[in-house]
Order: structure tokens, then C-alpha cells, then sequence
């Protein structure tokens, strides 16, 4: 249980495996560069800081971690907690805090917390990402118009106030900057999709500016010269009336962490038909958040886009982590002293683009025609967390979330399932594993896993946009999904609209009951075609074999049921 995973796959390491995890880990570094700098100066701290975590924070969450492909370093969901903490605490309280929280992630995963984590309700988790998108998206006004304001207040209304006030200092040159970094990141996808619209948006800026000579702002006029090494561990200074300060907020990044972590684990999960070890993910968590800060480094936790960019070029063994910070490393070492030119309007630009992946508006939208129990927890957490306090969000999310779970258990009859989704298994131990099934080219299978259902899907369709080319047939997994609501059939009709707009042949499999019947009265049944729901990945896969012109397997000898209906003999 607590092995990690780099040491359970040394075995599939060949040389093939081995160039495939450099290329992957080679890219994924080049992503994270210019988002690791924005992290940290939206964090109120130095450039370099975010570099530090990224490279320190990175390599341990590979090395340590229960998943195969998670990339860790800084993320978007930290920066509203981390800054408040540097303007009460300033940057000695700050480490202080995330070695607490590193502390209280690896108590978390070694009391096997892992598995409970992953059934905090979706409406909670997306009332804090909306939330503090939008404080994000808030914070980044000034540098973006380029607003000659000395102190922005730190709360939301005071904010605003300020930006309206002062709107007529706005500096048409950081605004001009801005828009082009803007345009550059959303339409240079269209382009390509191996180098980031991040990256080029900051190199064409930086030229820019520094070959016109335009006065905006950058990271040199802020912060001076950004240093191009990883300085030696030092320990912060703390006393126990400081510690008993930082609890609260300590917690809050760690339940953040914890949460983001293991989303980004099951995406993956589902993506490349793998099983992570959850305990050990948060141990390996806990392990970078009490290290990384020696270093001068932010909190550090999973990142879904850059896991999924891991996973779409290649990355399938921790190795491609590894490599991804040593990537970071060498950019640091090698190039890290023309950070100082790169324009704060153009940093801003990606913090908006950031604040927008975060805000998830098409579900927020969707929960809200949830039950009255959902919107009022979402808008709840959404609310308290924009006008008021982070960690007053989290204390009142929590308990929301445990009432939500009780009642969510309440409605479920199926025990036996629901105790295998708490224990913590390898995907070696699951005898319907796709990773133990032949896929033909062209096919892709994702699984959705229980409680994570809307999450997961969500983010699935989100990581898609990555790939350049759609797979002919794709293949949804369901035997996890106990029941689903009028959310997850409203996310499931998204993904059939996806799936026939890029002229995929959508496949269910493993359906159980009540979802097959709520896919009748949902009219979601004939619209995706009853030859395509299957109760289990054998038919569902010959099936999909059936479609290309090829030979079907049948099932395997070690099959094992995954719906009731199939395992009462006819």
C-alpha cells in the first residue's frame, strides 16, 4: 500500500518505454515554465519561487507518488490561500505553512484517508475552483490594464471598488501587451498543440517590448534579477504562538491539495486505464510540502492540465515527472536570467486564461439545475469563498460535504461496491483491468469512477482538447457508477454531443441498473443506441472490434462480472 509507484513498474522501463517518458517529461516541462512563474508573483512572492517548487516539489510527487503520470507543482487553486498568508505572515510564515500542511497530508495518507477523500461532494469542489477563479481572475486586473494604483485592497468589493476609481490610469501599452499575450495563448492551439500559447505568448511579448522599448512593467522592474540556481535548505523560523496562527490556513492548503492531487490521479486513472494508490499519493504529497520549503518553495500538489498533457504525449511511468523537473532544472540553470524581461501584463494574461480552465462555467451552470441540495451547497461554497475567506469556505464546505455524503450513502444499496471504491488496491489486483485487455488502434477506453463521476467526466472532456486527432471509437467505462443524477446525465449528453461532433462512436460499458434506467427516461438510451451499451469491457470491446472489421476476441478466461444482471446465470 505505501510503495510508490515508480518502484512498482521499474519492470516496464525498456529502452522504448524509457524514450517515450523523456519526450513526455521534455514537454510537460516546457508547459509548466511559464505557469510556475505566474503562480508565484499572483502568489505575492518572487518569480523564482514557483521554478523551486516546481523542480523540488516535481521530482519528489514522481519519485514518492502512488500514480503513474501525475505532474506535480505550483498550481491556480494555492494562490488566494498563499497570498493572503504572505500579506498577514509574510514569507517566513508561508513556509511555515506549508510544512504544516506537509505534515498533516502525510498523517493524512498514512491513516489511509486517501479513499474518503475522493467522496467530497463535486458541488463543493466546484464552488471553491469557481470561487477562487474569480478572486484570480480579480487579482489580476491592475497589471493587465496597467492601473497606476499604489495598494489594491485585498478583499473582493474593495478590489473592484479600487479598479473603478482608477480606471482612468489605465496604460494603453500594458493593455495592448495584454490582448496580444490574450489572443496569442487562445488561438495558438489551432496552430500546434506540442509548444504551449503560454510560452509564445511571453516570448513574442517580451521581444516586443524590449525591441520598441515600451514602459511596461516587468519582472525586473518588480522584483530585480531572478536568480538562475536552487539555494541551500534553510530552515524557516517558527515559534509555537505562530504555528497555532497557521493551523487553520496550514489545513487549507492541505484539503486543496488533497483534493486537486487525487482529481487529477483519477482523471489519469481513467485516461490511461491505470489505478492509483491514494494513500501514497498524499504521503508523497506531504513528503514535497515539507521539503519543497527548505528550498524557499511554494506548496506543490497535482496538476490536472499538465497530468493530461503527461498522459496525451506519451507519459505513462513516473519517470516522465522526473525528467519534467530536471527540464525545469536546466531552463532554470541555462536561461533563467531573461525571466527578469518577460512583461507582467503577459503574465497576467495567462492567470486569466487560468482563472477561465478553473471558473468551469458550463458545470457550474449545470449543477444549478441540480437538486436544491447541490445549488445550495455550491453557492454556498462559491460565495463564501469570493467575499469572504478561503478557510472559512473550507470549515463550512467540510461540513457540508459530510452531510452530502450521508445523504448520498443513504441512497445507495450497493455496500459490496462502495467497500472496494475505500480500499486502496493496485490495478494489478482488478482481473477486468484494461491494462490486461487488448485495445485496438483507434479505440479509447476511459473509466469513470464512482463518486467522481461529474468530476471526472468534466475534466475528461476538458482534456480531450488536447488531443490533435479524436479517436475513432471511445469507450466509457460505468462499472463504478453506482447511480447517477440529472447532473451526470446532463454531463453524459456533453459528452455524446463532443463525441458525434468529432465523429467518434461513443460505447458504454458496465452499466448497472439504475443508470441504464435513468438513461431510458433521459431519452439518453435511444440517442446513444442500445448496440453500444454493453454490461461489461469484453462485449464492449468486441463490439468496438466489430466496428473496424476486426476479429472479436470474446471474454477472457479470468472474467469477472460488473453488473448484477450478469451474474445471475439466465
Amino acid at each position: 500500500m505505501f510503495k510508490p509507484k515508480l518502484f512498482t513498474v521499474l519492470h516496464e522501463l525498456t529502452p522504448e518505454r524509457i524514450g517515450k517518458d523523456i519526450i513526455s517529461g521534455v514537454l510537460v516541462g516546457i508547459v509548466a515554465l511559464p505557469l510556475a512563474i505566474a503562480f508565484a508573483i499572483a502568489s505575492g512572492v518572487s518569480p523564482e519561487k514557483g521554478l523551486i517548487s516546481a523542480v523540488i516539489g516535481g521530482f519528489l510527487v514522481s519519485f514518492l507518488g502512488g500514480s503513474r503520470v501525475q505532474i506535480g507543482g505550483p498550481t491556480g487553486a494555492f494562490i488566494v490561500i498563499l497570498f493572503g498568508i504572505v500579506q498577514e505572515y509574510d514569507l517566513n510564515g508561508l513556509l511555515l505553512a506549508t510544512m504544516m500542511a506537509g505534515v498533516i497530508l502525510m498523517i493524512m495518507g498514512f491513516a489511509q484517508f486517501g479513499s474518503l477523500i475522493k467522496f467530497i461532494p463535486y458541488p463543493v469542489i466546484v464552488g471553491f475552483t469557481s470561487g477562487i477563479a474569480v478572486i484570480i481572475f480579480s487579482s489580476q486586473v491592475k497589471e493587465f490594464l496597467g492601473l497606476s494604483i499604489d495598494t489594491v485592497p485585498p478583499d473582493f468589493i474593495g478590489k473592484w471598488s479600487a479598479f473603478a476609481l482608477n480606471i482612468e490610469t489605465i496604460d494603453l501599452p500594458s493593455l495592448l501587451i495584454g490582448l496580444l499575450a490574450l489572443l496569442i495563448i487562445i488561438f495558438w492551439p489551432k496552430l500546434s498543440h506540442k509548444v504551449p500559447g503560454s510560452l509564445v505568448a511571453i516570448v513574442v511579448t517580451t521581444a516586443i517590448v524590449q525591441q520598441f522599448h515600451l514602459g511596461v512593467a516587468t519582472i525586473e522592474t518588480r522584483f530585480g534579477e531572478i536568480p538562475s540556481m536552487i539555494p541551500a535548505p534553510v530552515l524557516p523560523i517558527f515559534d509555537f504562538a505562530t504555528i497555532r496562527s497557521l493551523l487553520m490556513p496550514a489545513t487549507t492548503i492541505a484539503l486543496l491539495g488533497a483534493i486537486e492531487a487525487l482529481l487529477a490521479a483519477v482523471v489519469a486513472d481513467g485516461m490511461i486505464g491505470s489505478r492509483h494508490k491514494s494513500n501514497m499519493e498524499l504521503i508523497a504529497q506531504g513528503a514535497a510540502n515539507i521539503i519543497t520549503p527548505l528550498f524557499g518553495g511554494l506548496p506543490v500538489t497535482g496538476a490536472i492540465a499538465r497530468t493530461a498533457t503527461n498522459v496525451k504525449n506519451g507519459g505513462r511511468t513516473p519517470l516522465s515527472g522526473i525528467v519534467h523537473a530536471i527540464t525545469l532544472l536546466l531552463i532554470m540553470i541555462l536561461f533563467g536570467r531573461w525571466a527578469k524581461l518577460i512583461p507582467m501584463p503577459a503574465l497576467a494574461a495567462i492567470l486569466i486564461i487560468v482563472a477561465w480552465n478553473m471558473s468551469e462555467i458550463k458545470v457550474f451552470r449545470q449543477l444549478l439545475k441540480s437538486p436544491k441540495s447541490d445549488v445550495i451547497v455550491l453557492m454556498t461554497t462559491f460565495g463564501l469563498t469570493v467575499v469572504f475567506d478561503l478557510t472559512v469556505a473550507i470549515e463550512i464546505g467540510m461540513l457540508l460535504s459530510v452531510i452530502l455524503f450521508m445523504q448520498r450513502m443513504a441512497e445507495l444499496s450497493n455496500v459490496g461496491l462502495m467497500t472496494g471504491e475505500l480500499k486502496d488496491r493496485d490495478e494489478e489486483e482488478d482481473p477486468n483491468a484494461i491494462v490486461t485487455r487488448k485495445v485496438p488502434e483507434g479505440v479509447e477506453v476511459f473509466e469513470i469512477s464512482g463518486p467522481f463521476f461529474f468530476g471526472a467526466a468534466t475534466k475528461f472532456r476538458d482534456a480531450m482538447h488536447i488531443v490533435e486527432k479524436a479517436p475513432k471509437i471511445r469507450i466509457i467505462r460505468m462499472r463504478k457508477v453506482l447511480s447517477i443524477d440529472a447532473t451526470g446525465l446532463n454531463m453524459m449528453r456533453e459528452l455524446l454531443k463532443d463525441s458525434n461532433h468529432s465523429a467518434t462512436r461513443l460505447i458504454l460499458s458496465g452499466v448497472h441498473a439504475q443508470p441504464l434506467f435513468a438513461l431510458q427516461q433521459y431519452g439518453l438510451y435511444d440517442e446513444i443506441g442500445e448496440e453500444n451499451i454493453f454490461g461489461n469491457i469484453d462485449d464492449a470491446l468486441d463490439h468496438a472490434r466489430e466496428i473496424l472489421g476486426l476479429p472479436k476476441l470474446g471474454r477472457q478466461l479470468n472474467f469477472v462480472p460488473s453488473v448484477q444482471r450478469e451474474m445471475t446465470p439466465p
